[in-house]
This record gives C-alpha cells, structure tokens and sequence, in this order.
C-alpha cells in the first residue's frame, strides 16, 4: 500500500452523521445515520457498559469507519443539540432524558428532577436513606400503606396500635362522689384516624 493510499484511508476513518431512526431491539443497538453523501442503516452504536439510552431523531454521531472502509461503520459518540443538559461544572455529571427528568451530581450534592412525573423504587427487599440531620417531605399527603414505627430502635410500638389505645381509652375522675369513690369517664367521642 502506498503513502497515498494510506492517507486517504487515515482521513476516512473518522465521520460525523445525524441519526434518522434508531433500533434497540437486538443484543447491540442500530440507528440509521445520514451524512452528506449518504444513508447508512444497521450500523452498530457501541456504548459504555451500564449506560444506555434511545437516540432521538436529529442526534449526532461521531463515525469510526474500520480501517478506512465506509461500509464498515460503529457508533462512538452520541449528542444531541437541543436536549443536551447545559450548565454544568468542572466534575459535575449529568443523566438526563429529552424530557428533562434528570439526576445532577454536584461537589455540594445530588439532585434528582422527575418534572413532576412519579418516581418508583422496585423490587427492594429494603430501602434505608442515612441523613445526618434530618429528612425533609414536603408534601400535602404522606400515605404508607404498613405500619410506621417511631424510635425504632428502642421502641416496637406502631402508630396503628397506638391510635386503637387512644381511641379505647377512659379517664378516672376522682372525688366526684362523697367518700372514696371513683368515677370513669366515657372513652372520648373523637377517633384518632
């Protein structure tokens, strides 16, 4: 091979397209991309392990073209335009959808934006969140579908059997007789719910 025909094959091996459709189906992902001089489908989209994401129409691509050859394409890179989260700082990462729902990892702190769609935690046999000085909800309703226990370390009361005692339970009232004698007042007429 001449130095000529190096050259050309080292100038080709790299390309930017832009996504058009993308299939991920199949043990490794496809998009079909476009360039200026073509439409190529079925090219493989190589990503880091444990990520993963659906390109959207209108995505770009950087091209890795196997030796030069551009019938031999992968996927390397991925980013598009609009939706691409902006504003980040040295070390900050961001995963995030064309939706916006994303988790922000600062040097300060992580937050998580679900733009007021739910958030759902599956299949955990147990969920322990270790704050060091408090857990704040901000919610108009808490709902908890068991029973909840306070002071959990030392006490195994639950609030369910703590509202059933208040809601059984009497007051003596002493000295309402002459005597010595005792009355009972009638549990109270309000529930604890």
């Amino acid at each position: 091979m001449d130095v000529k025909n190096l050259y050309r094959r080292a100038m080709m091996m790299l390309g930017l397209g832009r996504v058009t459709t993308c299939n991920d189906s199949g043990v490794i992902q496809q998009v079909q991309y476009q360039t200026v001089m073509e439409v190529r489908d079925k090219t493989n989209r190589i990503a880091e392990f444990g990520f993963s994401s659906g390109l959207p129409a209108g995505t770009d691509v950087v091209l890795a073209f196997l030796g030069g050859d551009r019938s031999n394409a992968v996927v390397i890179g991925s980013n598009h335009q609009q939706y691409r989260h902006r504003g980040l700082n040295s070390g900050e990462v961001v995963v995030y959808n064309q939706w916006g729902l994303h988790i922000l990892l600062t040097e300060s702190g992580m937050t998580v934006e679900a733009q007021g769609q739910p958030v759902t935690v599956n299949n955990a046999s147990k969920v322990t969140v270790n704050a060091s000085t408090e857990v704040l909800l901000n919610t108009p309703v808490l709902r908890v579908s068991g029973d909840v226990i306070d002071n959990c370390n030392s006490n195994q009361t639950t609030m369910k059997q703590l509202r059933d005692n208040y809601n059984e339970h009497t007051h003596p009232v002493p000295g309402v007789r002459s005597g010595d004698s005792t009355v009972t007042s009638r549990a109270t007429g309000a529930t604890v719910k």
